[in-house]
């Protein structure tokens, strides 16, 4: 079975003096703006780079949540964050590391077993899949 989800981009203008939309098919984003300021200035709106980070937390955690479930143990909270590193290459950027960094409560997880089943998450996680590049956990169990 396989699930299709879009999103779409609208640009127009230039490079620096264009602008652009996000929206998502969900619509928890519509017409979102971002922009060459919002991607390497610190400017109100979004860019790629936040919104791939965004979508590699929140699918770490859920995959993590599945394989918690599947040894017995349920979380408390898990809270996820990945930070795209873009950096420029050349004559262009490149997505050179995902680094994902996550805070744990979970009843009766040894630190051992956290440790294996963390790492299990980072590797199937459809979105760390994605990425042509290095992915990292720095993962703490609170507790």
């Amino acid at each position: 079975m396989a699930i299709t989800k879009f999103a779409t981009a609208h640009w127009s203008g230039g490079l620096k003096d264009g602008k652009g939309e996000i929206s998502t098919q969900s619509g928890s984003l519509k017409n979102q703006p971002y922009g060459f300021n919002t991607r390497f200035e610190d400017r109100p709106g979004t860019n790629p780079e936040e919104l791939l980070g965004a979508a590699h937390a929140a699918c770490f955690a859920m995959a993590l949540s599945g394989i918690l479930g599947g040894a017995g143990l349920t979380a408390t909270s898990l809270d996820a964050k990945s930070e795209i590193v873009l950096d420029k290459q050349g004559e262009g950027f490149a997505i050179t590391h995902a680094k994902l960094t996550l805070e744990a409560e979970i009843p009766g997880a040894t630190e051992a077993q956290f440790r294996e089943l963390a790492e299990k998450a980072k590797a199937g996680c459809p979105v760390s899949k994605l990425f042509n590049t290095t992915v990292t956990l720095d993962a703490k169990l609170k507790g």
